[in-house]
Formats: C-alpha cells, sequence, structure tokens
C-alpha cells in the first residue's frame, strides 16, 4: 500500500480520521463491547496500511476501571447498594413535591460515592412512582435524575475519569503551579458540578406541561387498562428490613472511599521511595485507588456472606466491562493515530484553541459522543490536547466536558429511563435529536464548564 503512505500528510490524516470515524459510529450503533471491538479494524487499517507506529493502549486508566468495577459490583453483590438506595428512596419520599430538583442530587451523590452512574438503574423505577402519584411530570425528575447520574463521575473521588484526568494533567509538559493532583481536581469539579445540577433540576421544575394540562397524556389514560398500566403498583425498597451483613459492606466501601480521599489531601501518608539522587517518589493516587478498591472489595467478600459467584454476574460488573473493552480500543486507536500527526495538529488547531478555550470543551463533547465515555474521552483527546498546546488549566476548568452522550439518546441509562416511564412523558422525539435528555444535559454540563472556569481563576490557575 506504498501509495497511501507516499500521500500528504493532510490526505494520510483525512483517510484515517474517516475511517477512525466510521469505526466510532459504527461501534456506538452496534452497542455493548462492539465500540472497542471496532478499534481492532481501526488500528489494523493504520498500522498495516499506512505503515502508523503503533501508540499505548491506556494501561494506567483500564486497570482502574477493573479495579473499581470489582469492588462496586462486589458492593451490589453484597447488598450494601440496596442499603444506599433505601436511604436515597426515603429521602425522596420524605419530600415527594421537590421530587425534579431533589432526585439529580440522589443520582449525582450515588454515582460520586460508586464512581460509576449505572447505580441509578434501580432508582429509576422508584422516581417514576413517587412522581406519577403526585401528578408530577415524570419526564422532568427522570430525565434530570440520568443526566446528574453521569455528571457525578466527574466529581467522584473513585471514577475513572478523575483519576486518569489527574494523572494526565501531573505528567503535562509544563503542569499547573500549585496542581499537586487529585484534591485539588475534586476542588474544582465538584462544586461546580453540583451547580450545574442545581440548574438542572430548577430547569426541569417547569419543563413540560403539568399532566392535568397534557392532553396526549389524559387521552391515553382515558383507557381504563392505560391508566391502571401508567399508575400500576408501587415500586419501593422501604419496608425491607435488609440484613445487618447489607450494612456492613456498604459501610466497608465507604471507607475505603474515605480513606482514598484522605490520601489523596494528605500526600505524606502514602508511602514513597528514594531514588539514586534522593528525590522521594510516592505512591500515585492511580495505584492508590486500585489498591483500596480491591481491598474493599475482599474485605466485603471476607466480613459478609456475599457469594463471590454473583459479583461478575450483575449490572455494575457487565456495565463495567463494556466501559473496560471501549477504552482499550478507542484509546489505543486515538493514541496511534494523533501521536504521529500531532506536529501538524499543533499548526493547525494550537494558536485557534489557545485563542478560543471554549473550543477545546466543545470538542472534548464531541468526542466523548463519540465513544459513549468519559473516562475513554479523556484517555483520547486530553494527550492530544496537550501536545497541541492547549493549556492545563483550560483542561481542568472544561474537565465536566467529558460527558456529552446525552447528545444522542443511546446510552443505556437514558434508554432505561424512557422504559420505566410508563406515562411516555420521558421519550425520543420524532427527529431523534429532541429528546427529552438533550437541553437538562447541555444546561448541566454549559452550567457546570462555566462555572468550573470561574473556579478554575478563582484558585489562580487561569
Amino acid at each position: 500500500m506504498s501509495f497511501l503512505t507516499s500521500m500528504s500528510e493532510g490526505w494520510q490524516f483525512t483517510l484515517q480520521l474517516i475511517i477512525v470515524l466510521i469505526c466510532l459510529f459504527y461501534g456506538a450503533k452496534k452497542g455493548g463491547v462492539a465500540l472497542g471491538l471496532l478499534g481492532g479494524i481501526g488500528l489494523v487499517v493504520l498500522v498495516f496500511l499506512f505503515n502508523v507506529k503503533l501508540g499505548a493502549p491506556s494501561i494506567a486508566v483500564m486497570l482502574t476501571i477493573l479495579a473499581v468495577v470489582a469492588a462496586s459490583a462486589t458492593l451490589q453483590a453484597s447488598g450494601g447498594l440496596d442499603v444506599m438506595l433505601q436511604i436515597a428512596e426515603k429521602i425522596l419520599r420524605r419530600n415527594p413535591k421537590y421530587v425534579s430538583i431533589l432526585a439529580p442530587f440522589v443520582t449525582f451523590s450515588l454515582t460520586v460515592l460508586c464512581g460509576t452512574g449505572h447505580v441509578v438503574y434501580t432508582m429509576l423505577p422508584i422516581i417514576y412512582d413517587i412522581a406519577i402519584k403526585n401528578n408530577i411530570r415524570p419526564e422532568r425528575p427522570m430525565a434530570a435524575s440520568t443526566i446528574a447520574s453521569q455528571m457525578g463521575i466527574v466529581a467522584s473521588p473513585v471514577s475513572v475519569a478523575v483519576v486518569s484526568l489527574t494523572a494526565m494533567l501531573l505528567a503535562a509538559e509544563h503542569p499547573l503551579a500549585g496542581f499537586d493532583g487529585y484534591v485539588n481536581l475534586l476542588m474544582i469539579t465538584i462544586p461546580s458540578s453540583l451547580i450545574g445540577v442545581l440548574a438542572v433540576g430548577i430547569f426541569s421544575w417547569f419543563r413540560g406541561k403539568d399532566l392535568d394540562k397534557d392532553e396526549d397524556f389524559q387521552k391515553f389514560i382515558a383507557v381504563p387498562e392505560n391508566k391502571e398500566y401508567v399508575y400500576g403498583e408501587t415500586a419501593t425498597l422501604l419496608g425491607k428490613k435488609l440484613p445487618r451483613s447489607y450494612w456492613v459492606g456498604m459501610w466497608i466501601f465507604l471507607a475505603a472511599i474515605a480513606v482514598v480521599a484522605t490520601l489523596g489531601y494528605f500526600e505524606n501518608l502514602r508511602p514513597g521511595w528514594e531514588n539514586a539522587q534522593g528525590k522521594v517518589t510516592r505512591l500515585s493516587m492511580v495505584n492508590t485507588i486500585q489498591i483500596f478498591m480491591l481491598l474493599a472489595g475482599a474485605l466485603i467478600i471476607i466480613f459478609t456472606p456475599t457469594d463471590a459467584s454473583k459479583i461478575s454476574k450483575n449490572e455494575v460488573f457487565r456495565s463495567g466491562m463494556i466501559a473496560l473493552v471501549a477504552v482499550f480500543g478507542i484509546s489505543w486507536m486515538a493514541d496511534s493515530m494523533f501521536a504521529v500527526h500531532t506536529p501538524m495538529m499543533k499548526e493547525a488547531l494550537g494558536s485557534v484553541v489557545q485563542d478560543h478555550p471554549w473550543t477545546y470543551a466543545v470538542m472534548l463533547l464531541l468526542v466523548s459522543k463519540f465513544v459513549n465515555s468519559q473516562a475513554a474521552a479523556l484517555a483520547a483527546f486530553v494527550p492530544l490536547a496537550l501536545n497541541i498546546g492547549v493549556s492545563p488549566a483550560v483542561i481542568l476548568a472544561f474537565a465536566p466536558a467529558c460527558y456529552g452522550y446525552y447528545i444522542l439518546p443511546t446510552y443505556p441509562s437514558d434508554l432505561a429511563a424512557i422504559q420505566f416511564d410508563r406515562s411516555g412523558t420521558t421519550r425520543i422525539g420524532r427527529f431523534v435529536i429532541n429528546h427529552s435528555f438533550i437541553i437538562p444535559g447541555l444546561v448541566g454540563v454549559t452550567i457546570s464548564c462555566t462555572f468550573g472556569y470561574i473556579f478554575a481563576k478563582m484558585y489562580g490557575y487561569l
């Protein structure tokens, strides 16, 4: 294929980009692990046809995903997640009129604690039940809750996105002065994301017609069978006495998170090793999270009657493994392609991004939609951005922009919300793009990025 390698770099880049986009679009359409597997096609074309030097997959990110998913899946298998969900339901049912604002904060908090947005699935039928029984349009809290659950990833001390982004910013050629990593990142992402979730909740409070004024809904429930289907039986975890072992599992997991956060804040508590030059290298936060997530899972198995065979069969484990394969294939393909063209892209895009920092956020948002994963989007795009001259401060400020897969309603949690909403108010519109999640998503991410920029300035990074 010498005619391909003899083309100008511009033409080679264009053809390679088309091939990569085809793999991304087709993989996203197929769903599941297909997105990661399609990276194999891209790699074969790049390496064997274009003679591109093979890049490196994001091993550290993948191992962190593995550790966090293993711990979270063990938590679910132990019943500890049921305890969290029961507490969350108590909060919502005590304040049913405010479910449109409270529900997003509840699902956001669950994600922050567990490191994955997939914990939202069990909450969705409860949120629907509270809304419909109080004559609140279910679309309001349900769409907001799925959006907020994903926004929590970039604010979670045990999420892969946070750990990998921290590592990439610390490894930048010109690291930020005063930025020591993990905790400094969370000091930006937690408050900015919380403000974004509040904005989503306030917007959702007023969106759509009230059920008594919605002609389509009233026409639908005029049929007795439909009304019974819509209002149905009450979905609840209340009244269920959960075994003591469930609580033990939850406290072990939360204790591990607390230890990780403490070690992130107090660097000197982490062990260090002195090299020949006398410089002390501390245990990285990436490795710290990996160690303590594995420890949390092990302690849960030891101190609770958890059936280890069920760990690999639950939703958290399955979803996590899909994310692992996606990060593997996509990050490897992206690193291989962009590394060889970095000088050209720096010359073409470097000045644009430096003069208009918001363009970085837009591009990251679009990459996230292509790969349907915040960790994969960061792994694929941040190294490129750093190489073409994007300031680490801009990357830090716009961290929430790594969530863009609400643009099209293809993500599992969005589809689950549509399925659980028996009233039909949470839906995909006639033109696909006009669905229930796009405006809350845009509101939440835009506000989070705006305040992320403000906080980054406040702390002197910008």
